[in-house]
């Protein structure tokens, strides 16, 4: 759980009238605008929302506006909108009391144009948030509803990312819902799914950011690949540091920040090239990184040492829970199952390798206290390796349940 503290600041534009750059791609940068808060008492019942029984929020605050104000979006017309220019913002809605909350109805400016990459947070007191819901929206004029499990709380936060286009975060209107309802846009399988990264949208969009020198370094092919049309091949050079950081890297980034006490699991493959440096030193292919400022090794690491793929949790020297040989140009089928926790006695991890459980249910430390983590794939190595690397990457997916990363013809071997 991260800690924010709502701020309300003075109110910097008023009404619909604009105040600086609009949410129009050809125009530039939005002002810095600090939080500002607006009382609504409009009724949430002209937003047409399938499975949404809808929550009037009492306020609604943001981190900034353009002159699009957070208010638009509880006006109920979706000729207005809120919008502001920056990954990371937000819009939250204090409900007024704490009420159950099983998802969140979102109709997206120019939702026929793009696609959105964000996060749903909710709160008890504005004060401690917990993420309960990642995705991406899909190419629609529809509002979209979001479902997660229920969950008491005063307030839900909306964290956008960007879009397909720009870094823009626009909302016509939105609000919280209570009830049933269905998840869209609808995961390959099963309501559980959080977050797919498969790339079959054939390009980057599905994750948070790039880390590369150039695009050829992270690029969407079509061959090989493991499932669907599209995988990731991961290039790394010597002398490669987009990060001006320790080591060379090519990597893509998802802000997963999973809570503390939650479980998941997430499905991958992962194939290395037949060039593959065989190396006496670490070369991570996808790890979980601890999101303060903070340096040392993260939490949680896949990746290689000579002709070995191993799995090392806790940091530098941290613990080598598992290890295999590694084999160049075949893919490797993950599925790894993780309660987040700094708690050696709640965290614990579990790895199937190829539709067979490798490493069984093991309780340790997955986080480190005070920190959350986020996901990084691609490859990531020490510099003193001259020699190019090539991984690819294919079929990333994050759920609730092991139904819901499974294939529909895996078979789950005993250990």
């Amino acid at each position: 759980m991260t800690k924010s503290l709502l701020l309300a600041g003075a109110l910097l534009c008023l009404g619909g009238s604009a105040c600086g750059p609009q949410d129009v791609s050809e125009l530039g940068e939005a002002p810095g605008l600090e939080a500002t808060t607006f009382a609504t008492t409009t009724s949430a019942t002209g937003l047409a929302a399938t499975g949404c029984t809808q929550l009037t929020a009492a306020s609604v605050i943001a981190k900034g506006h353009d002159g699009n104000v957070p208010a638009n979006t509880m006006d109920d017309r979706l000729t207005t909108r809120w919008s502001y220019l920056g990954k990371g913002a937000w819009i939250d809605y204090d409900l007024g009391s704490v009420k159950p909350i099983t998802g969140v109805a979102v109709n997206w400016h120019e939702g026929t144009t793009r696609t959105n990459t964000f996060t749903v947070s909710t709160s008890p007191d504005g004060y401690t948030y917990t993420q309960v819901y990642s995705g991406t929206s899909r190419k629609s004029a529809d509002t979209e509803t979001y479902t997660f499990n229920s969950i008491s709380a005063r307030r839900v936060r909306i964290t956008v990312q960007g879009n397909n286009l720009n870094d823009w975060a626009s909302i016509a209107e939105a609000r919280a819902c209570s009830g049933g309802g269905t998840t869209t846009p609808p995961p390959p399988t099963g309501a559980s799914v959080v977050w797919v990264g498969d790339f079959e949208s054939g390009d980057r969009n599905q994750w948070t950011r790039a880390q590369m020198v150039s695009a050829d370094r992270l690029a969407v092919v079509s061959s090989p690949r493991r499932q669907g049309g599209y995988s990731l091949k991961a290039t790394v050079r010597h002398g490669d540091d987009p990060i001006n950081s320790s080591g060379n890297r090519n990597e893509l980034v998802r802000m997963t920040r999973e809570a503390t006490g939650s479980e998941y699991y997430y499905r991958w493959s992962t194939m290395f090239d037949s060039t593959f440096p065989n190396a006496k030193t670490w070369q991570l292919f996808t790890q979980w990184h601890q999101d303060a400022d903070a340096g040392g090794s993260p939490p949680v690491e896949f990746y290689v040492y000579g002709d070995e793929v191993r799995l090392n949790i806790g940091g530098n020297p941290g613990t080598i829970v598992w290890r295999t040989p590694l084999v160049r140009g075949k893919w490797m089928d993950f599925i790894f199952h993780v309660r987040w926790s700094p708690d050696a006695k709640v965290g614990f991890v579990e790895l199937y390798l190829d539709g067979k459980v490798v490493l069984p249910k093991r309780y340790i430390a997955t986080q480190y206290r005070g920190m959350l983590n986020y996901l990084k794939v691609g490859l990531y190595r020490n510099d003193t390796i001259t020699q190019t690397g090539v991984v690819y990457h294919d079929g990333w997916m994050m759920a609730r349940k092991l139904e819901d990363v499974l294939s529909p013809t895996a078979v789950i071997k005993a250990p």
